[in-house]
């Protein structure tokens, strides 16, 4: 998996439903439009390298900056810590305290441990995707 570039649209489809997914790259000339893409969504998912220690503190610096946006407010929040096939993964207990996942307190925040690489927990976040979706086609 490379990091991803400016941003991708895709269609994941499971059973009745049709998830329609912006990913948003993270480099710092795209951070300006999160919120663009954010707008109207019915869940924020905000993805963590989990085994790159040093970038936690810009990821926190950031999800929070992104969060205080207006238009926002109340839209769910789930927390992917990413790369947990590699040893020095941080546990979730630790992503959470150290993203200040605790202190948001006006929207629900999930957070899952997960591998793209080795396929792990990815069907546990797709269903959450799809219980918290607004519409089911």
């Amino acid at each position: 998996m490379i990091p991803t570039v400016g941003f991708n649209m895709r269609k994941v489809t499971k059973g009745n439903v049709t998830i329609k997914v912006w990913d948003l790259g993270g480099q710092r000339r795209f951070r300006t439009m999160w919120e663009r893409y954010c707008r109207g969504v019915s869940v924020i998912v905000y993805v963590v390298d989990a085994a790159d220690r040093d970038s936690v503190p810009i990821s926190r610096s950031e999800l929070h900056d992104l969060l205080m946006k207006p238009s926002l407010s109340g839209i769910p929040l789930l927390v992917l810590g990413n790369k947990i096939d590699k040893s020095e993964a941080l546990s979730k207990q630790a992503l959470v305290d150290q993203l200040g996942l605790d202190s948001i307190t006006d929207k629900e925040v999930c957070c899952y441990m997960i591998s793209c690489k080795d396929s792990i927990n990815i069907d546990v976040v797709i269903d959450w995707l799809i219980k918290h979706s607004k519409t089911a086609t």
